[in-house]
Parts: structure tokens; sequence; C-alpha cells
């Protein structure tokens, strides 16, 4: 009697712990799904800013008289293949950002042939939004410039549940979704 409540024992102590070691395992997988989520998002918001500060710089030392064009784009893509530069991995296979700037000009009488401008569909037009911000004696009449920049990546979790289907990195179907940060800036030139 003594020998199989010992068994009996030995066998609900490996249920409890193989239990024990699947809720461990659980916990911990969602953990770093969570911490690549959001390393993730933190990584496109510095990017992000960092193509933010990089266009105002961009267009406040481009000599747009001279030249009678504007900076309208700066598009970039990190930590992946691009141009034939290898590196890390590409944007399609989850491992990389893909980075848009578009930039608009508000002000009068803008040097820029082809340039941007700031419509506003309200009450408001773009001359009296210009106005308000007019640098005094400026040359070139640019008052202020709005930089929206668009980051975007592959969610890393559906790019990871389409490999281990058996799917490879250079195929990656539409339906797996792309992330998007927008940042917004209004910049006074």
């Amino acid at each position: 009697m003594r020998k199989a409540f010992s068994l009996l024992t030995a066998i609900f102590i490996m249920l409890l712990m193989a239990t024990v070691s699947l809720l461990v395992f659980n916990v911990a997988g969602k953990i770093t799904k969570t911490s690549t989520a959001q390393y993730q998002r933190e990584q496109a918001a510095l990017l992000a800013r960092s193509y933010t500060e990089l266009a105002i710089m961009s267009v406040i030392n481009h000599d747009r008289n001279a030249t009678g064009n504007c900076i309208q784009d700066i598009d970039g893509v990190v930590n992946g293949l691009h141009q034939g530069a290898a590196a890390g991995g590409n944007t399609n296979s989850g491992s990389g950002y893909d980075v848009q700037t578009r930039i608009y000009y508000i002000g009068n009488d803008l040097p820029c042939a082809q340039s941007r401008r700031f419509n506003n569909s309200t009450a408001h037009s773009t001359t009296k939004i210009a106005t308000s911000y007019k640098t005094a004696g400026a040359p070139d009449e640019i008052a202020a410039i709005i930089v929206d920049v668009y980051v975007r990546y592959r969610d890393p979790s559906q790019v990871d549940a389409f490999l281990a289907n058996g799917g490879t990195a250079a195929n990656i179907p539409a339906n797996v979704p792309w992330v998007t940060y927008h940042r917004r800036t209004l910049q006074k030139i």
C-alpha cells in the first residue's frame, strides 16, 4: 500500500510541475511578444522624431532661392535591404522600417516651382494662415512648414505566424498587415 501511495504522489507532483511549467512558458511567451511590439512602437516613434528633425534641418539649410525648388519628400528604409545595401533584413519580412516624410509649405510667394502648399478647406484660407505665421523680412516668404512622417513596419506576431506555417520571408502576403506610426509637426521657419 505504501509503494502505491508513493507512486501516485510522484505522478501527481510531476503533473503539477508540468502544469506550472506550461503556465510559465505561456506567460514568458506573452511577455516576449508584448516587449517586441512595444520595442517596435518606440523605435517607430524615435524614427519619426529623427526624420522630423532631418526635414526641418533640410528645409532650413536648403537654398530655395538659388535652386528654385523645395524639398518635399525624404524617404528611407531603416535596418533593411535598400538599393543593394545588405543589412539585418528587409521591411517585407518584418525586420525593418519604411519611413516616408512629406513636407508642406505655408507662406506667400513661395520660390518653389512645384511645392506642396497647405490647403485648409475650412473658413481659413492658406493666405490667412500664412499671414499669421509669416516672419517679417523673410526673403522667400515661407512662414512655416508642416512635416508629416509615416513610419511603417510589419506586425511581428503575424510575420512569425506566417513563417511558422511554412511561409518564407521572400513571399509574405499582403494580408500580413503593416503597422503605421504617424507624426505631424508644424514648424515655424
